[in-house]
């Protein structure tokens, strides 16, 4: 599977701008003391949907053909994928079949029907997963559009990136979560393309870290049922963004299940954001390794908002 080129990416912040929100970047003294850094946080909590998804959903759909979108489009997603690609697929006319683990947060199932999508219930495992997504791709003829292994959604997911780098250009390092792939593999292409002197990390929960063994170790580590308040970072990195990933040099650090939901209860207090917890991951990184980015002007990519307020994690614990 090629990877997409910065050319793909500049092609898919002009196809995608009528469709999705140039979201905002904003600072917070509060925080940066708390960090010991300059703190720039690209806000796609604010994004349609809710998430960065819709990025790359919309561009992936958008470039399919008449002739590939005649049946509609499938994924298997948790959620904010799900509700993107339910949205795109509603933007272009056509159907959208959504399979999403029966341990789905609520907020997220109802916002994928909520768009037209037709959910089918699977295991929460990427087995399960595949399997289910095969029988309805079996029985309806849709074109798969997967999470993060697909060039198109991952070029759609650097534009977030694009956008922060050309509000701050001088950024020492950017940071993002990190689950199957797609939104840091397209930033650190984005990098690499549009700003050299950036460096780029990932943030991963501790209890999910498939990504940051699979980089050290060489090779795609599954991640199989992982526990961890950030549930939509719970999926194995995927093939074509670990070979991004591993071409640009990119690290993946990890915070606990105590430090993110700390740095998500900030995020509201302090910023007055509603950010899911796999948005809060990348603050949650910066504060438990502060050592690595004191001083540095900092990009911090929350790519979700989606929360169900019934379940707020400092509320259960």
């Amino acid at each position: 599977m090629k990877s997409p080129a910065i050319s793909d990416i500049l092609a898919a912040a002009e196809r995608i701008r009528p469709y999705v929100h140039r979201t905002p970047v904003v600072t917070c003294s509060g925080l940066d003391r708390l960090a010991g850094a300059r703190l720039h946080f690209k806000c796609e909590n604010l994004q349609m949907v809710g998430a960065f998804k819709a990025r790359g959903a919309t561009n992936a759909v958008l470039s399919l053909t008449d002739e590939e979108a005649r049946r509609g489009v499938a994924t298997h997603s948790s959620g904010n994928h799900a509700a993107a690609l339910a949205r795109a697929a509603k933007l272009r006319g056509v159907p959208a079949y959504i399979v999403m683990p029966a341990s789905a947060p609520p907020v997220k199932r109802r916002a994928v029907e909520g768009y037209g999508g037709v959910v089918t219930d699977c295991e929460p495992t990427q087995a399960g997963r595949e399997s289910a997504l095969a029988e309805v791709v079996a029985a309806t003829g849709a074109a798969f559009i997967h999470p993060y292994e697909n060039p198109s959604v991952v070029a759609g997911q650097g534009t977030a990136a694009l956008e922060l780098l050309e509000e701050v250009p001088d950024l020492d390092l950017v940071i993002a979560p990190v689950g199957g792939g797609g939104l840091l593999s397209g930033t650190a292409l984005v990098v690499a393309g549009v700003s050299t002197r950036t460096r780029v990390v990932g943030a991963e929960p501790a209890a999910a870290d498939d990504a940051r063994r699979s980089l050290e170790l060489g090779r795609i580590v599954p991640a199989g049922n992982p526990q961890t308040v950030a549930d939509g970072l719970r999926t194995t990195l995927g093939e074509l963004p670990f070979a991004i990933l591993r071409e640009r040099g990119v690290s993946v650090l990890t915070a606990t299940e105590e430090e993110i939901i700390v740095a998500m209860r900030l995020t509201w207090e302090r910023m007055k954001l509603v950010v899911e917890p796999s948005g809060a991951v990348p603050l949650a990184v910066v504060l438990a390794h502060r050592e690595v980015f004191a001083g540095l002007e900092v990009g911090v990519v929350i790519s979700g908002g989606n929360v169900d307020l019934d379940r707020l994690p400092w509320s259960i614990r």
